[in-house]
């Protein structure tokens, strides 16, 4: 046998042997994170409550993320201080800051957790910081403790 052409097979042999042992595949274990998650805070209070704040002193916070790649919005949600009757997530549309609720939560007991599929319009809105998180009581029937939501 030729001598070039065992030294070309046992070098084409070392190079598969390290191209197998290539470190790529650990990459799969270690994902490297997207851009299309947005992260969303409330702090939720009486004296955010519109168009007149409240003397309530219950609290709350909404932690949450939008994936802009999906348009689902995951959410959790809590308070301390009230009993409410009613809780959602409301799009601002009045010129006083309020609006209709949009999400309502299937539960009322904190914490609350929720995922929702949102429109496109929905999502830019949320992200534009014209939804909030509000609960209403029967002391306050119009909204006792509420959150503007924004991006973090």
């Amino acid at each position: 046998m030729n001598s070039k052409w065992i030294g070309g097979a046992a070098f084409l042999a070392v190079m598969t042997v390290f191209a197998a042992c290539n470190n790529d595949d650990d990459n799969n274990n270690n994902p490297t994170p997207t851009n299309n998650v947005v992260n969303l805070k409330a702090d939720i209070n009486g004296l955010q409550e519109k168009p007149t704040s409240t003397t309530s002193t219950a609290t709350g916070t909404m932690t949450g993320t939008i994936d802009t790649t999906t348009n689902v919005m995951s959410y959790t949600v809590t308070y301390q201080g009230i009993t409410p009757t009613a809780g959602h997530i409301h799009r601002i549309d009045s010129a006083n800051g309020t609006g209709a609720p949009i999400i309502p939560f299937a539960s009322l007991t904190s914490p609350i957790s929720g995922t929702t599929s949102l429109r496109r319009t929905q999502r830019d809105s949320i992200l534009a910081g014209q939804y909030y998180v509000n609960f209403h009581t029967a002391a306050y029937p119009n909204g006792e403790i509420r959150g503007d939501i924004k991006k973090q």
